[in-house]
């Protein structure tokens, strides 16, 4: 997909909707969704091919010259090659006519990213753990996704409908007037348009080029430690001496209830199973329905919280410091590991981190291994060890008596002041 430069002034903003569409419409969406996955399975099915046909010639020792070419997987030769085999293709020619020449064009541009990524991994350029080959989506497990890039995409002036391609007005079930102000004032440029269902209904995220002014935060000069935990989902220490604890909603243990009474009763209905193909029963569909909900709503819950968190303390401190945690080792301890999910740990600094640069103000991570709760915030002294069920941090060398917690965001807070540039990872 082509990558937009926003112009001086101007910032990359998402605005995302929820839709309300009738029957006919997500008819038409889930066919979107379902063409880009076929495209994206055709796309690694015919790289694929040229490599396996490559390597059984090169078994019988055929001549270099001779052997198969590997095909290519840039998004343009993609493309080409699509086009011309959907006329032809028995599997494509049917119905490829229904959908928007975009849903095609997304999938393409997926599998291009995904032999990217291979290619990149396999040569050591890509951070993190490797990737292996593109595999095929399943259309019973692929998200469900569309983007359009063209065509008619706008937000319609009645502030409560948007129009994208091939697909029409569809009814928004939020107003759409925060994004239809700015289009109208002329500050704000609809580049691109996503459709994706999930957690039980269809949501359109437009991509927009928006003019931003710079946001001054409430106390630019202060900077505040956040140190992350279970009991207490943040304590917030900053370099004034003022302390404030956020407390864990703890959305998934309230639900869990609920939660249990409705696995209960999805386990005593006729489920799908893949070794005999046996299809679900219609009680078996309303009763998991059922239970996706619970999930759905600690899902939003828990989204929503996270959100007004990182809103409020982007919009307060000039300098935020926050840890830098192994979630995924935390997340080892099994005593532990359904409290931290939820938490949303990763996710909070993902959100400070984007909130603060939009801001202009400062974003420092402290490395992982930094003993923010062994070290005294009062001398600099460090514990050898600290269990985690000692809640209270006293000091051997000056005497001081904190809480632990307290004591972590105050080393946090501290460190901004030795830190020149910006850490994100």
């Amino acid at each position: 997909m082509k990558k937009f430069r926003p112009q001086p002034g101007f910032v990359m903003q998402a605005y995302r909707f929820a839709l309300d569409p009738n029957a006919t419409q997500q008819a038409a969406l889930r066919s979107h969704c379902g063409a880009a996955r076929a495209a994206y399975n055709w796309a690694v099915a015919w790289v694929e091919a040229s490599w396996w046909q490559h390597r059984a010639e090169e078994s019988y020792n055929i001549s270099e010259e001779a052997l198969t070419r590997w095909r290519p997987w840039s998004l343009p030769a993609l493309r080409k090659a699509f086009n011309a085999a959907k006329h032809t293709d028995p599997r494509l020619a049917a119905w490829w006519q229904e959908n928007s020449k975009e849903a095609y064009s997304t999938g393409l541009a997926n599998a291009a990213a995904a032999f990217d990524n291979y290619a990149r991994s396999k040569q050591g350029k890509r951070r993190g753990k490797r990737v292996g080959t593109p595999r095929l989506k399943s259309k019973r497990k692929a998200r469900l996704a569309c983007r359009f890039t063209t065509g008619t995409i706008r937000v319609e002036p009645s502030g409560r409908h948007v129009t994208l391609p091939r697909l029409g007005t569809i009814r928004t079930h939020e107003p759409t007037c925060k994004l239809l102000a700015r289009v109208q004032a002329g500050t704000a440029r609809i580049l691109s348009a996503t459709v994706r269902f999930e957690r039980g209904r269809w949501f359109v995220s437009f991509q927009t080029e928006v003019k931003r002014d710079p946001v001054k935060v409430a106390r630019p000069d202060t900077a505040v430690g956040i140190d992350l935990g279970v009991k207490t989902l943040a304590v917030l220490a900053d370099s004034t001496g003022q302390v404030r604890h956020e407390p864990n909603p703890r959305h998934l243990d309230a639900a869990l209830t609920r939660l249990r009474r409705a696995s209960r009763i999805v386990s005593r209905r006729q489920g799908p199973d893949r070794r005999s193909g046996r299809k679900p029963s219609k009680r078996w569909e309303k009763a998991n329905a059922t239970r996706n909900r619970v999930h759905h709503r600690v899902a939003n819950l828990r989204q929503d919280a996270l959100h007004k968190l990182t809103t409020k303390v982007a919009a307060e401190y000039g300098t935020v410091v926050v840890e830098g945690l192994n979630v995924a080792g935390m997340l080892r301890n099994r005593r532990l590991a359904r409290h931290i999910a939820d938490a949303g740990f990763a996710e909070i600094r993902r959100q400070l981190i984007y909130r603060t640069q939009r801001n202009g103000s400062r974003i420092v991570v402290a490395d992982r291994w930094f003993p923010s709760s062994k070290t005294c915030s009062g001398c600099g002294a460090v514990k050898a060890k600290l269990p985690l069920q000692v809640r209270t941090f006293e000091c051997d060398a000056c005497g001081l008596v904190i809480d632990r917690d307290a004591n972590a965001a105050f080393n946090l807070a501290a460190l901004a002041a030795g830190a020149v540039s910006l850490k994100l990872w």
